[in-house]
């Protein structure tokens, strides 16, 4: 796991003395990406400059230093990533021996990919490719820049043209802090993507928080010239084409075979990613997903694994007793940690650092605490991610399609009258009125403020699609053109993929479309940013790109089944663990923002969110924010996740724009 960043184009007055410099001063910035090394490599001639950081995890050896040139010269590579695969792709390679002089110089995957380049191009490689990567590679004989990533978006990568005239240059990188440390970087904030913020509390790719810059999609490649710089990403592989084709040609298997069909292939992947010259290791929450994982690596080591996992004091928090108990199962190695209130809060002011655009998945803190405490034992940690967009995990999926399914028998202007009915009567009153029910409702259910659920239901009533009622229901910020001023939503991928898939089914629909927005741009950045700001590298088996187009032939009633998910993931589980040790009602990895917003985060907030500074800064407008944080001070409301977003921008602006 590495970092990287470069430009092409712009002045180079001095032969490329200054673009080193700049290099250093953009690899500087992501340091914590790779702390191992740190490489440069220009063509003051073609304009182009390269810089990388090694996090070094195969071949520990100088013959893993990048930048990294072809045997033939042809190409030179800046690689964020690892390749599984790769030493399967050597032996094709060596087979074939039309590469002049093949002689490998070490047995890093950088070295294999530069070969396979040159050999079947560079598409032709990336389809070989079994792995999560990041990658720049420039064409010397064509003059052309590449840029890459991998299939689900496990890695990032940010580009995009800064500068006029002369001066114009494009910049990339592994994050965007690299990009602002280039001279030609204007920094002026995207008020659409900071709009789509406060709806999804994350960016949506290909948007960035800065004018100009993007996020490369998933599965696609970007060729870039000086000739040619408005070209636009081409696509290798498609979350939307696998699930389409995928739901319409489901497997016929008896659920016995899918089981050992689904343990192979998991158990294969899990295999592939244990590859390392370094200490390896796993998360554990004590869930299906990391259970899983660290069940399937414990069955092919001959040592117990390490694993990790914190605990919460906080009742509801907790999930350290579980993951103990799968660990003492399974034999392996656990560490676990509890930490408190303060360790947790302390971590709030690092935020703008790691997340280097506005970023509000309040899970993002004890993400980072636990990549922080495997960090002191291990250098690679497998993880469980992915498994709720594969095999219909989310409680929201179930619920989503019981409600779309009523509201989607009546006429909208009636579902929109009644809407307007229910928010007329307030959260308070509505928990009044319907206190003498509460009692009657199972425990799981007892705890719910009636109110403020009325109020989200209403706020989804008028939705004309399947594609939009799910936006709306996972809408932070449900008009952000009522919060940000100036600012309108640009049609995202939640809005636009709906039209390119070919899937009637409510919740297949509604996995895909989690799968190509929410999993790469909430759940990955959150595991990559954290990760790697302690230097951790983080591998995700579950997607592996043969698992997820296996899983798009599962029959839905092989995933969910009497309202749970992941049924046929469950039956591989109970393989290794006993079913008693994994049943239990899904429980989040979250914080108690709510309660430390009333008490010892409220000074902290207060500031960020007063009206005086509000108008100074001219982004937000400080009535709406202003009316809920008062709601929320008293009780009546918890506006926990609109106000999360709006303190996460403000924290990122302090650090970023004072």
């Amino acid at each position: 796991m590495c970092g990287f960043a470069g430009f092409l184009g712009g002045r180079w007055p001095d032969g490329g003395q200054e673009a080193e410099f700049r290099l250093k001063q953009m690899n500087g910035r992501i340091s914590h990406r790779g702390p191992d090394s740190d490489g440069y490599w220009h063509d003051s001639i073609s304009g182009i400059a390269l810089g990388h950081r090694r996090l070094a995890i195969i071949d520990l050896s100088p013959a893993g230093h990048q930048p990294m040139g072809s045997a033939d010269g042809r190409f030179i590579i800046a690689f964020n990533g690892e390749i599984y695969n790769h030493l399967s792709l050597r032996v094709s390679l060596e087979k074939k021996m039309t590469i002049d002089s093949l002689a490998w110089r070490g047995h890093s995957d950088t070295e294999t990919l530069l070969a396979g380049f040159s050999e079947w191009g560079i598409r032709g490689t990336i389809e070989r490719c079994e792995g999560m990567f990041a990658i720049a590679v420039w064409d010397r004989e064509t003059r052309t820049l590449t840029l890459i990533r991998d299939r689900l978006g496990e890695k990032p990568l940010y580009y995009g043209w800064q500068g006029i005239g002369h001066d114009s240059t494009f910049l990339f990188g592994s994050e965007l802090k690299a990009l602002k440390a280039h001279p030609t970087f204007a920094a002026e904030i995207d008020r659409e993507a900071l709009s789509l913020f406060m709806r999804h509390s994350y960016i949506p790719t290909p948007h960035s928080i800065y004018q100009g810059i993007h996020k490369l999609p998933a599965g696609t490649m970007l060729n870039i010239s000086m000739d040619s710089r408005d070209s636009e990403p081409i696509s290798y592989w498609s979350v939307l084409q696998v699930a389409s084709c995928g739901v319409l040609q489901p497997f016929k298997n008896t659920s016995n075979e899918l089981v050992d069909e689904l343990d192979s292939l998991l158990s294969s992947s899990v295999k592939q990613q244990m590859m390392a010259d370094v200490p390896i290791g796993a998360f554990l929450s004590g869930g299906v997903d990391s259970s899983t994982i660290v069940a399937l690596m414990q069955a092919q080591s001959s040592r117990p694994v390490h694993t990790f996992t914190i605990g919460f004091h906080e009742a509801g928090y907790d999930e350290a007793e579980h993951a103990k108990v799968v660990a003492k199962h399974l034999g392996t190695n656990h560490t676990e940690l509890y930490v408190s209130p303060q360790q947790v809060r302390d971590v709030i002011p690092r935020l703008p650092s790691l997340y280097c655009e506005p970023f509000s998945d309040s899970s993002q803190i004890p993400t980072f605490l636990v990549s922080q405490l495997a960090r002191q034992y291990v250098s690679v940690a497998l993880s469980g991610d992915g498994g709720d967009e594969l095999f219909a995990g989310y409680n929201r999926y179930v619920m989503g399609q019981k409600l779309w399914g009523k509201l989607s028998r009546l006429p909208v202007r009636l579902r929109e009258e009644l809407a307007k009915m229910i928010t007329g009567v307030s959260p308070q009153l509505w928990n009044h009125l319907l206190a003498p029910i509460q009692g009657l409702l199972p425990p799981s259910l007892a705890q719910i403020i009636i109110g403020d659920k009325l109020h989200k239901g209403a706020g989804v009533m008028a939705a004309r699609s399947p594609s939009e009622f799910y936006q709306l229901l996972i809408s932070h910020w449900s008009d952000p053109s009522e919060l940000v001023i100036g600012g309108t939503e640009s049609p995202a991928l939640l809005t636009n993929a709906n039209q390119h898939l070919k899937i009637d089914n409510f919740i297949h629909q509604m996995m895909a479309l989690d799968m190509l927005t929410f999993l790469p741009d909430d759940i990955l950045t959150k595991v990559d940013r954290a990760a790697m700001g302690v230097s951790l590298e983080t591998r995700v088996p579950l997607l592996d790109h043969r698992v997820v187009e296996f899983a798009w032939r599962i029959p839905l009633n092989y995933k969910l089944r009497n309202g749970v998910g992941k049924w046929l993931l469950r039956q591989v589980l109970y393989k290794y663990v006993p079913k008693k040790l994994i049943e239990r009602p899904k429980m989040g990895f979250g914080v108690p923002i709510d309660v430390w917003l009333r008490g010892p985060l409220r000074d902290w907030a207060e500031e960020l969110l007063s009206e005086s500074r509000l108008k100074r800064e001219g982004y937000l407008n400080p009535a709406p924010i202003r009316q809920k944080w008062a709601e929320h001070l008293s009780g009546k409301r918890n506006w926990q996740a609109q106000l999360w977003n709006v303190l996460m921008f403000q924290a990122w602006l302090e650090a970023n724009h004072a």
